[in-house]
């Protein structure tokens, strides 16, 4: 009986796996659609990396990278727009 637990448990937990794989590589590559289409292609793929990063390095490494590049722009449009006020 004990064996048949641990089967079901791992079967499981492989299907999630699978699960994840198949959702998150279905949403990066309707982002990377929405690119050439009207729609909000960047913030889908950044979501198709986000549950891609739930079970990969790589992804969670690339979102993470999407997420630095962002905070960067925001900064220097937020620096730039003090600095033209201050000089008015």
């Amino acid at each position: 009986m004990r064996k048949k637990e641990h089967f079901v448990i791992t079967t499981l937990k492989q299907a999630k796996r699978v699960i994840k794989l198949v959702v998150g590589f279905t949403v990066l590559l309707l982002g990377c659609i929405l690119l050439a289409l009207p729609g909000p292609g960047i913030l889908t793929i950044i979501l198709g990396l986000a549950i891609l990063g739930t079970e990969y390095v790589w992804a969670r490494r690339l979102c993470k990278r999407f997420k630095d590049g962002a905070n960067n722009i925001k900064n220097a449009l937020f620096n730039n727009s003090k600095k033209v006020e201050s000089s008015k």
